[in-house]
C-alpha cells in the first residue's frame, strides 16, 4: 500500500464544489470515478482545498492509498478517462505519513473581475461595468494584510476551531479590461474569498466606506459583508508546500 498525491486542475462550471455531495457532480467524484475504473477497486480521496460550486482551480491536491501498482502511464489514462474540464498534471509517491491538507503551508486565489463585456473572460471572471476607485482597492486590500478574526467573511454553519486566518499576500492589479485580486495565506474559510472581493467593490464604488471594512476585518459583527460576487471569477491558484517537502516524493 503506497500514499499518492495527486495534482489536479479544473474548471468549476460544471460542478457542485470540490467535495462529493449527494445528487450533485463534484471534482472528487469524477476523479475517484477515473480510479476506481483503472485500480478496480474503491479509492477514496483527501483533498487539499475545498473550491465551492462554480469556482476553479489551476492547482489542487488529492492524495490517497493504493495497492495498485500506479505509474506514469497512467496519469495518461486518467486524463483520457476524466472529463474535459479536469486534468491531472502529476502524481506523486509520497511518504506514508504526508497529508496534502494537513501538510500545506499556504494558499493562494485569484478572483477576476472584468470591466467590460467579454465572451473570452464570461467563464473565469465577474463582469462589473461600474467605475471603481484603485486606490480605494489597495487600501481595503493592505488591512486583510496579517492574522485577522475573518468571522464575518465565512458562510454560516461552518464547522472550524477558529475564525482567525494569517493572510501574507493581498493585492488588486489592473491590465486594460481585467482587474485580478490576489490573496495568499494559511487557511480560508467558506465564502472567505468571495465575501472579501464582493465588499471590496463596495468600496471601491462609493457604497462603502473603508472605515467600515475595516472595522469588519476586525472582527466585530456586521452585516455589510456581499458574498453575492459569482464563484466563476474565482481560482485556487497554487497549493504551497515547504521548501522540502517533495524531496522524497517519486514523481511518476
Amino acid at each position: 500500500m503506497k500514499r499518492y498525491f495527486l495534482e489536479v486542475s479544473y474548471l468549476g462550471k460544471a460542478y457542485s464544489g470540490f467535495q462529493v455531495q449527494d445528487n450533485a457532480p463534484s471534482i472528487q467524484q469524477s476523479v475517484e470515478t477515473a480510479l476506481k475504473t483503472l485500480a478496480r477497486s474503491e479509492i477514496n480521496l483527501t483533498g487539499s482545498s475545498r473550491t465551492d460550486a462554480g469556482v476553479h482551480a489551476r492547482q489542487n491536491y488529492f492524495h490517497f492509498d493504493s495497492a495498485f501498482p500506479f505509474t506514469s502511464r497512467h496519469i495518461y489514462n486518467l486524463n483520457a478517462l476524466l472529463p474535459h474540464d479536469i486534468a491531472v498534471g502529476g502524481l506523486l509517491v509520497m511518504p506514508q505519513n504526508a497529508h496534502c491538507r494537513f501538510d500545506a503551508v499556504s494558499r493562494l486565489y485569484r478572483y477576476q473581475v472584468c470591466q467590460r463585456k467579454d465572451p473570452f473572460l464570461f467563464e473565469t471572471a465577474y463582469h462589473y461595468p461600474y467605475p471603481l476607485n484603485i486606490e480605494k482597492l489597495e487600501s481595503a486590500a493592505n488591512y486583510i494584510l496579517g492574522a485577522h478574526d475573518f468571522t464575518n467573511y465565512s458562510k454560516r454553519n461552518t464547522q472550524v476551531r477558529t475564525f482567525i486566518c494569517q493572510i501574507s499576500e493581498a493585492g488588486w492589479t489592473s491590465t486594460d479590461n481585467l482587474w485580478t485580486f490576489r490573496v495568499r495565506g494559511n487557511r480560508f474559510l467558506r465564502g472567505m474569498v468571495r465575501g472579501l472581493v464582493g465588499t471590496m467593490l463596495k468600496v471601491a464604488t462609493g457604497k462603502l466606506s473603508l472605515q467600515a471594512f475595516q472595522e469588519s476585518i476586525d472582527g466585530v459583527p456586521s452585516p455589510i459583508v456581499d458574498f453575492a460576487v459569482p464563484g466563476k471569477g474565482l481560482r485556487l491558484e497554487e497549493v504551497q508546500f515547504s521548501d522540502a517537502y517533495f524531496e522524497n516524493a517519486v514523481r511518476l
